[in-house]
């Protein structure tokens, strides 16, 4: 069978590179130059938001930076003035961009990334001038789900290609910031789905370098079940999740990461509406001011219409939703300053 030369130098470059680079990151930690921000960001589906999501979050945290998570497909290697668009726009709105990796939809499921279509995102994202020096990336989403990741639920697989990810982002341009997917907390072992520490046991098993290649933990801590339990549970399904995580990776890595929830919420319901903004008020007070906590992007800005409607700040007909003035109100009460630095 005929090797391209591509696939022959990501083969050296994977052997070479791995010990030197995980020595020299254990060694010599990225310093950061993120500036102070606010911890509450948000979540977005498109570029086009941008501008709208960050005069909401600039109401009652003027003058602050703020986190966006957003996604990042193949698709969009076409569209590179948008981007550029994108990036200069977050930087005079004093916005930090968490870029999510995400391939595009085979076979009814996010299909599995190749070494070249990580390349040519991260060679694509470099061009750019970001809002800051740091440029976040977040290596694609929720592989504990099987739809996720190619239809297969592969473990060893991820902890592959996230290692070759930080490698290469890491070699390319030392401002690169690498998250991991963050997995659902709540699912299940089943045919599609696999529980999120056997998940992660597994990578360690076929790694166990895999969680030191992360430079930040990423975390969805939803108030399950449900999407509609009270903020004062603790359980690993719980808004508290991120907690289990760290304390795992304490134990496994001796290390203490700092965290970005880049997706959490209530589903606006008959069993949450009464109670949403007392819901945020309590997360914002006594967890989301976690010390490790370094931003929550709730999800998700604009859902509406579609199946993420019950989470959207705003409706399909472009008004303020429950979540919307809910949040808002939750942050006018609450004393505590919501900031951040990253250490």
């Amino acid at each position: 069978m005929k090797v391209s030369y591509f696939t022959q130098f990501c083969s050296i470059f994977s052997r070479v590179v791995l010990t030197s680079t995980l020595l020299y990151f254990l060694c010599f930690p990225p310093v950061s130059h993120a500036v102070e921000t606010a911890k509450l960001g948000m979540h977005v589906l498109s570029t086009t938001e941008l501008i709208e999501t960050s005069e909401f979050l600039a109401l009652e945290q003027p003058d602050q930076w703020h986190y966006l998570t957003i996604p990042f497909t193949l698709e969009d290697l076409a569209q590179e003035d948008k981007w550029r668009e994108f990036f200069a726009i977050a930087k005079e709105r004093k916005v930090i961009p968490l870029v999510r990796l995400v391939t595009e939809i085979e076979d009814d499921a996010w299909k599995i990334p190749t070494r070249k279509n990580i390349v040519d995102q991260l060679e694509f994202l470099a061009r750019f001038e970001w809002p800051t020096p740091e440029k976040h990336i977040i290596v694609f989403n929720e592989v504990n789900h099987a739809k996720e990741w190619g239809n297969t639920i592969d473990p060893a697989g991820y902890a592959d290609v996230f290692a070759f990810t930080s490698q290469w982002a890491h070699s390319h341009q030392e401002d690169f910031v690498v998250l991991p997917a963050a997995l659902d907390l709540a699912a299940p072992n089943s045919r599609s789905t696999t529980e999120a520490f056997k998940y992660l046991s597994a990578m360690q098993s076929a790694d166990p370098d895999v969680f030191l290649y992360a430079d930040f933990w990423n975390s969805h801590s939803y108030p399950n079940p449900g999407f509609s339990s009270s903020p004062q549970r603790t359980g690993q399904n719980s808004l508290r999740g991120f907690e289990h995580e760290l304390a795992f990776l304490k134990r496994e890595t001796g290390r203490d990461f700092q965290v970005f929830i880049t997706e959490t919420g209530w589903e606006d319901s008959a069993a949450t509406n009464r109670w949403l903004s007392s819901y945020y008020t309590y997360a914002l007070q006594h967890i989301w001011s976690h010390p490790q906590v370094i931003a929550v992007t709730p999800f998700v800005y604009r859902g509406a219409p579609g199946p993420f409607a019950g989470f959207s700040f705003i409706s399909a007909s472009g008004e303020p939703t429950t979540q919307y003035h809910a949040l808002l109100q939750a942050l006018k009460t609450t004393q505590i300053p919501q900031i951040s630095q990253v250490r």
